[in-house]
């Protein structure tokens, strides 16, 4: 879908122009069959603002999409979605309300199906999938039989004025002021990787101060972030550098290499090399791993107890070093 979407979006097209390379190569199916964390953040940084020529769909069906969407990553993630629920428990009792409608009785059963309480006791993403799917080219057909007009008569008054303080205005970076810090700072060095300093972040080889300096005179220079944000950055990741690498991520290559004789040793067992994989997957989109991590999920599903389980002193003595040494982002 998202590959067609792509190959819709018109060359002439003044937006598209500044773009065109990502476009081309991502309009051929065989770009999608191999993709890197700099492709998809080349995707979506610069390629997914960009208008494509599909036919536009219904603003109905897209909010359905999200509601469906909302619903379902609560299930995953075990949370309460009541509020959601009824949501699309009352557009399904809208939906039945029209059942002279032939793509409505169509799929009556499932709008049946979906105002019942036990139809959501053991619900799942498959199900709320389905139910999406069906159900979003029909929610349209709501507005157009329920539209109403509202009025309302009433003065509006100019009520008394008040100093509100506005977060992050004088002292202390405000919470809120670091995270659209942060967003900035990942939006522009995403676009900009091959820049030499930021690619040398990339490359995992260590940063020296001129190197900190000239990040932060980039960063500066782009309109993002000043000193106060920079100090904030460095204390909460343990150095800038390391703030600079969870954004960029380091690049695949680099950490292959790192756990090359890993990969490339055949007296290693496969759990013990999708190990040490798994260690690389966070490494490239992360930056830097706490060797904490590695006691936590995913890993836990390879080594239940930690990597003492899989491995013996020796080799989790060098997996710890190596990680060290790529997290030691800064002299």
């Amino acid at each position: 879908m998202l590959r067609e979407a792509i190959a819709s979006m018109n060359p002439d097209n003044f937006l598209v122009r500044p773009h065109l390379e990502l476009v081309e190569r991502f309009a051929d199916g065989k770009a999608w069959e191999s993709m890197s964390v700099v492709d998809l953040a080349a995707l979506g940084d610069r390629v997914a603002k960009l208008p494509t020529g599909l036919d536009p769909e219904g603003e109905e069906a897209k909010r359905f999409d999200v509601l469906v969407l909302n619903t379902q990553l609560s299930v995953l993630r075990g949370e309460p979605f009541e509020r959601e629920r009824r949501k699309v428990m009352a557009i399904a009792g809208a939906l039945e309300d029209m059942p002279t409608i032939p793509a409505i009785a169509t799929q009556l059963e499932l709008i049946q199906d979906l105002q019942a309480d036990e139809w959501w006791e053991n619900v799942s993403y498959p199900m709320l999938e389905e139910a999406r799917r069906k159900l979003r080219g029909l929610v349209h057909l709501i507005e157009r039989s329920k539209k109403g007009v509202i009025y309302s008569d009433f003065v509006d008054e100019l009520g008394v004025s008040v100093e509100i303080e506005l977060p992050g205005a004088g002292g202390a970076v405000a919470g809120n002021e670091f995270v659209q810090f942060r967003k900035k700072a990942e939006h522009f060095l995403k676009e900009n990787l091959g820049e030499g300093v930021v690619a040398k972040v990339r490359s995992g080889q260590p940063l020296s101060g001129a190197d900190i300096a000239e990040l932060q005179r980039i960063l500066v220079a782009a309109g993002i972030g000043g000193d106060e944000t920079f100090e904030e950055a460095s204390e909460k990741a343990g150095s800038f550098g390391r703030f600079i690498r969870s954004i960029v991520g380091l690049d695949r290559a680099a950490a292959k290499a790192v756990f090359a004789q890993f990969l490339d040793d055949k007296r290693y067992a496969k759990n013990q090399i999708q190990f040490v994989n798994l260690i690389i997957d966070e490494l490239t989109e992360r930056g830097v791993v706490d060797a904490s991590r590695v006691y936590e999920a995913p890993y836990d599903m390879l080594a239940p107890s930690g990597p003492e389980k899989i491995f013996v002193e020796a080799d989790i003595d060098r997996i710890f070093k190596l990680i060290d040494d790529l997290n030691r982002v800064s002299n």
